[in-house]
């Protein structure tokens, strides 16, 4: 794991920026195509709109989500629509992208269809995730009934349905195991308080707890955590 601090917010998308910019025309040049797997929330908001305005081939990169509300794509709380309107943008606007609300009506029944759209995607070239006061990541909350199937790394499962049980709205999650399936993975936060929550995670081992703790403790894919003060 490697943890990469920053002054100020500005200061971590600049670099973020570089390294994602960086890692996407590399996968461009040697296999034809990339990934990117992004998170929703305030947080990304400024990172979002620097990247896409970086110069590279878009069309050949493939944008998912690491998890969503199971809320229509016009909705407030939707991130494919954060997503679509803050960095499916500028240059970034070939980029194709894979949503993971599809039409069913609530998210358990639309597992299948979810995972069979994200399964095309293969290998990610990097995911970028968050990380809440909880200790959750993606949609991989303490507390929830599938938690253990989500970090499960023996589940076959790339993706299950997570109803919160302090956060509003059914969630689609990509699983650990699938996030995992990523030549990088980068933790991006910003504030004290989030520095606290991954100290207390850096302590302690029982990953239903706070679920953060699966990515600090996994031996899978590389590591980076962004953290602005």
């Amino acid at each position: 794991m490697k943890l990469i601090e920053f002054e100020n917010s500005s200061a971590l998308d600049t670099a973020l920026v570089s390294k994602v910019t960086e890692l996407l025309i590399g996968a461009i040049n040697k296999r034809g195509s990339a990934s990117l797997v992004v998170s929703g929330g305030r947080t990304p908001l400024a990172f979002f709109h620097l990247l896409s305005q970086q110069v590279l081939d878009w069309s050949k990169v493939v944008v998912t989500l690491a998890d969503e509300r199971w809320v229509d794509a016009d909705h407030g709380d939707s991130n494919e629509k954060l997503v679509r309107e803050n960095l499916l943008i500028n240059e970034a606007h070939t980029a194709a992208f894979i949503p993971l609300k599809n039409a069913a009506m609530d998210a358990a029944e639309g597992e299948i269809q979810t995972e069979s759209d994200i399964e095309q995607m293969g290998q990610f070239t990097v995911v970028i995730l968050g990380m809440g006061d909880d200790g959750h990541t993606a949609s991989l909350f303490p507390g929830a009934e599938t938690l253990a199937l989500g970090l499960d790394m023996n589940s076959g499962r790339s993706a299950i349905a997570v109803t919160p049980t302090a956060a509003p709205h059914q969630r689609m999650t990509l699983t650990l195991p699938r996030l995992l399936n990523s030549q990088q993975i980068i933790i991006h936060i910003s504030g004290a308080g989030k520095q606290a929550v991954l100290k207390a995670a850096q302590a302690g081992e029982d990953i239903t707890e706070l679920p953060i703790r699966a990515m600090l403790n996994q031996q899978v894919a590389p590591l980076s955590i962004f953290w602005a003060k």
